[in-house]
């Protein structure tokens, strides 16, 4: 295990270096000139404008600009936007709302997303399967926008349970924007446990522990459901960072002041600094989520060998 966690780990490396030169090439050959940009209809004079470019190092070549960024992160500077701000104090500030949002989702999707599969894969052709697929196809064909909107109606406004936007009622401001951010991939672990477990349930293993004498919960829970979860695993694994990155729609429904809203804000004032910081923080996530996933598929599964 200890050599395969070295092997990923510089395996890290040229996964970094790819993934944030792509980003940081689409974000700064975006057409426009944020130092123009800056100033609106009334133009900044020239030497000011050349200055703020050799501040930012606007002025060099893409390859250099990258070069002198990935050395500021490598040293913990992740730079700062055009007003002068560290983007490490955006991040700090905004990164705790979106984390919070993201786990909240996860837990909401993870729990009721594989009760729901296991329990429609254990009744596979049954009411309670047929009921559950047609929610979750449902589910999936509604925009997460327009599901956003229906819950604030309902739940928020109609019956007042739980409060539609901001952050003033605390933790509970998180529960109605977690269930509408986590609900389609609910319903995408919820099928994926389904199929899962009722393609194991019909396989020789299960039907040899059966045929053992022992008792159906501890077939469907030690011998089918295992196996069953390393699909599950590996999408919540990718899910984690998607949700992380994936916040921007609903941080702006509900008025949440996370990473989603500030790259939005970012982008509409053209700083790619903070745009690029902030994604080079969800490559990392992604990075390192999809470690933790391929070290539980040991523990899941005693049949993988990493050595």
């Amino acid at each position: 295990m200890g050599r395969y966690l070295t092997r990923r780990v510089l395996q890290f490396i040229p996964v970094f270096i790819g993934a944030t030169f792509l980003i940081f090439a689409l974000v700064f050959m975006i057409p426009g000139d944020p130092i123009r940009a800056l100033s609106g209809d009334k133009p900044l004079p020239q030497s000011v404008q050349d200055t703020l470019r050799a501040q930012y190092n606007l002025d060099k070549p893409l390859w250099q600009q990258y070069a002198l960024y990935v050395g500021g992160v490598v040293q913990g500077d992740f730079g700062e936007d055009f007003r002068g701000r560290d983007v490490r104090e955006i991040m700090t500030e905004r990164i705790p709302v979106t984390a919070r949002l993201a786990i909240y989702a996860f837990l909401f999707e993870m729990v009721i997303g594989i009760i729901a599969g296991i329990m429609a894969g254990l009744n596979f052709g049954g009411f309670i399967d047929n009921l559950i697929r047609i929610s979750t196809l449902v589910v999936i064909s509604i925009p997460i926008f327009v599901f956003g909107f229906m819950a604030q109606l309902l739940i928020g406004v109609r019956f007042d349970l739980l409060p539609v936007s901001g952050l003033r009622d605390g933790q509970a401001s998180y529960i109605m924007p977690a269930i509408v951010l986590g609900s389609v991939s609910l319903a995408y672990i919820a099928r994926l446990t389904r199929t899962s477990l009722a393609e194991n349930m019909r396989a020789d293993y299960v039907r040899t522990a059966t045929a053992k004498g022992l008792t159906r919960r501890r077939v469907v829970g030690v011998h089918a459901l295992r196996n069953s979860m390393i699909p599950v695993i590996t999408f919540l694994g990718v899910d984690l960072g998607a949700l992380m990155g994936g916040a921007i729609i609903t941080e702006a429904i509900f008025n949440l002041p996370g990473i989603g809203n500030a790259v939005y804000q970012a982008t509409l004032r053209q700083e790619g600094t903070v745009v690029v910081g902030i994604v080079t923080f969800l490559v990392l996530v992604f990075m390192i989520s999809n470690l933790l996933v391929d070290v539980l598929y040991a523990v899941l599964d005693p049949r993988i060998r990493y050595e």
